[in-house]
């Protein structure tokens, strides 16, 4: 009886401990902000929409074991062969999504169901999408903008970040007027503006939108607008956000080693309702390298001459 008080007083000594701790605060930069520079991977086996065979938001860590043994095991089974994409650079990461001790089983947290609420504009859309883009050649301009070197893969350099299926790696680095994020999918830069200024008109579109953050408590809430309609479209995975669209991310940083990113995408054009994700940047020791993508992009005149040659046999010339 002794014994089990004792355990008990013991018990409730650390919970009482564990409540009056004091939450996480994030390393300051030199203007006194919280600091989110560093490297950054965000790599995950949580698809972006729920899979049927999850039926809620969590799941157990035996059913995400499960899942993760199932999706490399089926990953592997369907190698593309030596100097393919899967055998040579793919890397989704080992593991689901962990948010508060929870596994996830998709990044998307509402709609409840964790499906994109696509009206019919945009599943028209995003059919044509995956079938139009693929089957032009008529120049540069139809064809997919990662495949033109001036977008990341699934959306990776984009807005909102999606994980990719490899290069899922980020440099953030700080100033008082910026946050710089280099994607190691895309070939570009991305710069939050943390000052105020003025946002461009709706006819100045760009690849990665005109973003504009700003400070509430511990978190970065970033407003992102103007994108760019040749990036609407994020391959491989069939997702489509239109360059209409706004959407709000928050960055919060958790722990030493974790960032909690939040993100909203408001965009009537395609979706029924605005629809919310949830993913964490995790700290890695890098190193992160260039995304040369076609080494000068030396295969698009290929591909664009392959099209000729099948016209010209097409035509029995």
């Amino acid at each position: 009886m002794i014994r089990t008080s004792l355990l008990a007083a013991a018990f409730l000594a650390v919970a009482a401990a564990a409540a009056a701790a004091p939450p996480y605060r994030a390393p300051r930069t030199a203007s006194g902000a919280p600091d989110l520079g560093g490297l950054w991977t965000n790599a995950s086996l949580t698809p972006l929409q729920r899979p049927k065979g999850f039926a809620t938001l969590t799941t157990t860590e035996a059913q995400a074991r499960a899942f993760e043994v199932a999706v490399v095991r089926e990953f592997n089974e369907e190698q593309d062969g030596v100097g393919g994409r899967q055998s040579e650079w793919w890397d989704m990461g080992e593991y689901m999504t962990r948010i508060g001790g929870q596994v996830r089983t998709s990044l998307i947290v509402d709609p409840p169901d964790g499906r994109l609420p696509y009206n019919e504009a945009g599943l028209r859309r995003v059919q044509e999408g995956m079938s139009a883009p693929i089957r032009r050649f008529d120049g540069p301009e139809v064809r997919p903008a990662p495949e033109r070197c001036v977008a990341g893969g699934g959306g990776a350099s984009g807005v909102p970040m999606f994980p990719p299926r490899y290069n899922g790696n980020y440099m953030m680095v700080q100033t008082p007027e910026h946050l710089a994020v280099w994607s190691e999918m895309g070939s570009g830069v991305r710069l939050i503006h943390l000052k105020p200024g003025t946002r461009p008109p709706p006819s100045v579109r760009l690849w990665q939108g005109y973003s504009a953050g700003r400070w509430e408590g511990e978190t970065l809430v970033v407003e992102t607008t103007n994108l760019h309609p040749g990036d609407t479209f994020k391959t491989p995975a069939p997702i489509y956000i239109s360059e209409h669209a706004r959407v709000v991310e928050r960055f919060t940083r958790i722990s030493s080693s974790e960032i909690l990113y939040v993100f909203e995408v408001e965009d009537p054009a395609a979706y029924t309702r605005p629809w919310r994700g949830e993913l964490v940047f995790r700290a890695t020791k890098g190193p992160i390298f260039e995304n040369a993508c076609h080494e000068g992009n030396y295969a698009l005149p290929g591909i664009l001459a392959g099209a000729r040659y099948e016209e010209k046999q097409a035509a029995g010339r």
